[in-house]
């Protein structure tokens, strides 16, 4: 394998600003969305893609990967939200193994609530800190860096 490339101070600073803000930010918006709307952020997560599809519904896998979680946590998640009658689960019609995650009214109520406080703690965390131009630069840096990271099955 070789001797180690260590990191200089420029990407030494780079790496642990990431490192220091992800868990950091991660929680301070979850504390947003619970205290405003009673959401946890694994919630949040899955109701805002299944409010932007079509009809409301996704194939459970589908949501999966959209949110990079793996089978048995959406599983799981899932099953917690239908308890809280934020979600319905349904067969699929194409593929007996697979299902559907539906979401509800008061899902969607949910998710239009809690979106409005949510961007603006998104905006006073994150956007507000930083200026257009890094803004121009971070967002197309952070998809070069997912586009190099495996998928959750992988």
């Amino acid at each position: 394998m070789g001797e180690a490339r260590w990191l200089d101070e420029r990407e030494a600073r780079a790496w642990r600003g990431i490192i220091g803000v992800l868990p950091r930010l991660t929680a301070a918006l979850e504390r947003q969305l619970v205290q405003d709307a009673g959401l946890s952020a694994a919630e949040y997560t899955l109701l805002v893609p299944l409010s932007e599809a079509s009809g409301g519904v996704l194939r459970a896998r589908d949501l999966g990967r959209m949110v990079g979680w793996e089978r048995s946590r959406i599983s799981h998640q899932v099953i917690r939200m239908e308890k809280r009658g934020l979600v319905a689960r349904e067969e699929c019609g194409e593929d007996a193994r697979g299902s559907m995650v539906r979401l509800t009214d008061a899902g969607r109520a949910a998710i239009v609530a809690a979106a409005p406080a949510h961007v603006a703690a998104v905006r006073q965390y994150f956007i507000g800190a930083l200026t257009d131009a890094e803004l121009d630069v971070i967002g197309p840096a952070l998809e070069r860096v997912m586009d190099r990271l495996p998928d959750g099955d992988g």
